[in-house]
């Protein structure tokens, strides 16, 4: 069984990837595949490690996109991290964060002992800062217990310190992941604990540009959703993948707590080009 949804310090997670890789090697698990947020500067060490411990790799990126005015979440497998077209679109996001979190740290520092500073402190060199950093630095500060809470009470996108940035649109990011040659999954599809989630007309729209599978067996999926997301993916013989998008502390999500068979695993890899 694998985890196919799982992050380092290299973007939000707590962990290196040596702690990471070392922790996925003790689960039991046959393999991982690391998704950092719009980077792939993890990709040759984490297989390096996955050798190392005898685990199977799956390189992969979490696009950060948005649609329809919410964000949605695309994983992209075993795509060519050279691809122009994409990587233009990932460097203008991650610029685009700075900024933002630059804005909510001035926002947040009007009502909270909070310094630019101080979330720098808890952003691991390479990283982009983003509101998981915010939320270490608001934890290290006592405003708040963890993660969790941070983002289900000051950094919901419905709090008055929010700064919207930019992303790409999900249909795009589809096509751009499938002319690099990899294969998008859409992330955690109906999180609705989070906030807004993409309307069943921008899923299909995703479908019709080339979306390949569903992360359907996630935490933030509730039953009912599930339900739904399996017959979208029974009718459009979508890939339907497992995961924890585990983070390491200060996040409740736990590596293997949901996985991905083999099979389609294989299946990712026979269309990824």
């Amino acid at each position: 069984m694998y985890d196919l949804h799982t992050h380092s310090q290299i973007s939000d997670g707590t962990q290196s990837l040596d702690e990471l890789v070392g922790e996925i090697a003790t689960t039991g698990l046959t393999g991982f595949a690391l998704t950092d947020h719009d980077t792939t500067v993890g990709w040759q060490r984490a297989g390096q490690l996955a050798e190392h411990f005898g685990l199977d790799f799956l390189p992969g990126m979490e696009v950060s996109c948005s649609g329809q005015g919410v964000s949605v979440h695309l994983l992209s497998y075993m795509h060519d991290p050279l691809d122009t077209a994409l990587l233009a679109e990932i460097s203008r996001a991650r610029e685009s964060r700075v900024g933002r979190a630059q804005r909510m740290v001035q926002l947040l520092a009007e009502d909270y002992p909070l310094t630019w500073e101080a979330v720098q402190d808890h952003t691991h060199e390479g990283a982009t800062v983003g509101r998981p950093h915010i939320a270490d630095a608001l934890v290290a500060a006592g405003v708040v217990a963890n993660r969790s809470e941070a983002f289900e009470t000051i950094l919901t996108a419905r709090s008055k310190y929010y700064v919207p940035h930019y992303a790409v649109d999900p249909v795009q990011a589809v096509s751009l992941v499938r002319a690099a040659g990899g294969v998008p999954v859409m992330a955690h599809p109906r999180a609705v604990a989070r906030g807004w989630v993409a309307s069943e007309e921008l899923i299909f729209a995703m479908i019709d540009a080339g979306l390949a599978g569903l992360e359907i067996y996630h935490r933030d999926n509730g039953p009912e959703d599930r339900a739904w997301l399996l017959q979208v993916a029974k009718e459009h013989d979508l890939l339907v993948t497992g995961s924890s998008d585990y983070h390491g502390a200060g996040k409740p999500n736990r590596l293997g707590e949901n996985t991905t068979d083999g099979e389609t695993v294989a299946r990712i890899r026979e269309q990824a080009r």
